[in-house]
């Protein structure tokens, strides 16, 4: 087994020397802008850049530019608002880029100039997490403790430790991935020293509830996560709040792999054969019934459209199990403009069209009185309860989801805030083999099938 070399590795994941001149200059010049469109504007701000890119983490081929507009904390907020995309459109504009308008903390500018994204985000210019008056604030010092503590070295070993969850799918925070953020990635190498020791420790030592506390405040009890990170820059917060468990379990067990077998691979996104033809031969094997709900999603930012696209996906499985069909998976996609789709894949699809139906026990004899009234025929009793045997509202799931979604029966289901007009009004309910037989699928959907099929195989290389 040939050991790895970790510098060359390096080589071919780090920005190179022209791309990171490219970048760094370009981000200079925005920020001169910012502050030159602020004083044009009259207002009391100016850019600082942060993320990655300020850090030196940064992955080559992945330079997404954040840059904070700060704004003096006695600044009223709806001037802060106002002002913070007034500053942000004037940059773009003279950047000849283009933008969209989204939603944190704070509305903000995302403008895409000269084949990079960037977003100007306003912030108030904060010393302390005692001065947070909104959670985009703290970026401002998470920059400046990264900066202060990461070292040059180290900061490699981050960039080793984020290709390796990208590769493996545990990196990203957003809610569609539920993963790694990139502070955090740098808080590990921090904690242990390097890209292999946080691999070790994460296959061998953690546990549901693993804690570390960098500037030992002592507050890592007050959190209920997989992960406890207490966040360095404020006690009160655990920067490991949005990964998931599932996550966090595919890390440890993809580290375990790499620590026994090490092996380049594991930095190289997997390139997939996306054919439909196999994907629906592959369904077909499974002998199972998947089938597919498919919307146009909300016009609402990304990251509300995937949280309640989750909700709306548990709900419609606990109301089918409810009623007696059983699923073997789930999962939910969205392109957020044109296609969203929930997938449910179906152990069982089709049911007698009897079904017991329990009743009272025999001692509530009020009761006892009611139900056999109603039922007076073919009613019988087990142990000391009573049972009937009814017809079956739906003996097929496809004609249950059908009410579900028409809202025939859309009481009992729990829809995302916005989505529950726009499944009404317009949605489709396929088998998944006639959606790949019919439809010219997008990759992207090619993907989410594929990977949907093949959950466990970024993890062994």
């Amino acid at each position: 087994m040939a050991e790895i070399n970790y510098d060359n590795l390096l080589t071919q994941i780090k920005p190179s020397s022209k791309e990171k001149d490219k970048v760094e200059k370009l981000s200079n010049e925005l920020v001169n802008i910012i502050n030159e469109s602020a004083s044009e504007l009259d207002a009391n701000a100016s850019a600082v850049l942060v993320g990655s890119v300020s850090k030196g983490t940064w992955l080559s081929g992945n330079a997404d530019i954040d840059i904070l507009i700060k704004f003096p904390l006695n600044t009223p907020e709806k001037f802060l608002k106002e002002f913070g995309l007034k500053i942000g459109h004037k940059t773009i504009e003279k950047m000849n880029g283009s933008w969209e308008e989204r939603y944190a903390s704070h509305p903000y500018v995302t403008g895409y100039i000269q084949g990079y994204y960037v977003d100007f985000v306003p912030c108030y210019d904060i010393s302390s997490s005692e001065d947070l008056k909104s959670a985009v604030d703290r970026t401002l010092l998470h920059t400046e403790y990264i900066l202060d503590n990461l070292t040059i070295k180290q900061a490699d070993e981050v960039v080793l430790l984020k290709k390796f969850m990208e590769a493996v799918g545990t990196y990203g925070s957003e809610f569609r991935v539920g993963g790694f953020s990139g502070y955090l990635c740098e808080l590990l190498i921090l904690r242990y020293g390097n890209f292999y020791e946080t691999l070790k420790n994460a296959a061998f030592n953690w546990n549901y509830g693993t804690c570390f506390d960098l500037k030992n405040y002592g507050t890592s009890q007050n959190f209920n996560d997989p992960l406890v990170a207490v966040d360095p820059v404020d006690p009160n917060r655990n920067v490991a709040a949005a990964l998931t468990l599932q996550k966090m379990s595919e890390f440890i067990v993809a580290s375990a792999n790499f620590l026994e077998n090490p092996s380049e691979d594991y930095f190289t996104l997997e390139k997939m054969e996306l054919s439909a033809e196999t994907i629906k031969n592959q369904f077909k094997d499974r002998e199972t019934k998947t089938i597919l709900i498919t919307f146009e999603p909300p016009k609402i930012p990304a990251d509300a459209v995937y949280p309640q696209i989750k909700k709306t996906e548990n709900s419609i499985v606990k109301l089918v199990e409810s009623e007696g069909y059983t699923t073997l998976g789930s999962a939910a996609c969205t392109d957020e403009t044109e296609v969203a789709i929930i997938l449910i894949e179906f152990e069982t699809w089709m049911l007698p069209s009897l079904k017991k139906h329990y009743g009272p026990q025999i001692w509530i004899r009020e009761h006892q009185k009611r139900f056999l009234e109603k039922y007076p025929n073919n009613a019988w009793i087990e142990g000391d309860r009573w049972v009937v045997g009814v017809k079956r509202e739906h003996v097929m799931v496809t004609s249950l989801l059908s009410d579900l979604m028409t809202g025939k029966k859309s009481g009992y289901l729990q829809f995302g805030k916005h989505l529950k007009k726009k499944i009404m009004k317009e949605h489709q309910i396929i088998d998944v083999l006639e959606y790949l037989e019919e439809k010219n699928c997008k990759t992207e959907v090619l993907k989410f099938l594929n990977h949907y099929l093949h959950q466990g195989e970024l993890l062994l290389r």
